[in-house]
């Protein structure tokens, strides 16, 4: 037979123990801390410091895949947030032949294009990591490369320029 005592201290367990179990499934996964139903969402800044961060990881893996790409003497090279493109004059020889590589870390697509247009065609640049490669070899002077992101296109694009 349980006494009183007994049945008072299972009780006083029972209810503790439900208390934590309740406390606990409340998280939100910050640390432990208690689920504010009306906590607001990431601040300004916090969001602005995500998408640095993540703007940073994607222009070092496109660099990064760009260097694993053979190529002649560098003559130009850089990384554009997809959204503001690459506007370049790049300061290129006449007859002389060039490697453009770019690669695009994100989402969507861009299109490479050159002024004067006989420098080369316009191209598709996925925003899929893949490396893309064209060589052109400089009839007029001067040359102007543009890399525009497509409508909802998001990411990096970083690109480099190599005499052959």
């Amino acid at each position: 037979m349980i006494s009183m005592n007994s049945r008072a201290w299972f009780v006083g367990c029972a209810v503790a123990a439900s208390a934590l179990l309740l406390a606990s499934c409340t998280s939100d996964g910050r640390d432990g801390e208690a689920a504010n139903p009306q906590s607001s969402p990431p601040s300004a800044s916090e969001s602005q410091a995500a998408a640095k961060a993540q703007e940073k990881k994607l222009t070092d893996r496109a660099q990064a895949a760009l260097a694993t790409v053979q190529g002649g003497k560098m003559v130009e090279a850089g990384a554009e947030r997809v959204a503001d493109g690459i506007h370049t004059e790049p300061t290129l020889r006449q007859g002389k032949t060039y490697k453009v590589n770019l690669v695009c870390m994100g989402s969507g697509s861009a299109h490479l294009t050159y002024t004067p247009a006989s420098t080369g065609p316009k191209i598709e640049v996925p925003c899929d990591q893949s490396v893309v490669q064209q060589r052109l070899t400089v009839h007029k002077l001067p040359v102007r490369i543009d890399v525009e992101g497509a409508k909802g296109s998001t990411g990096v694009i970083a690109w480099q320029i190599d005499m052959v």
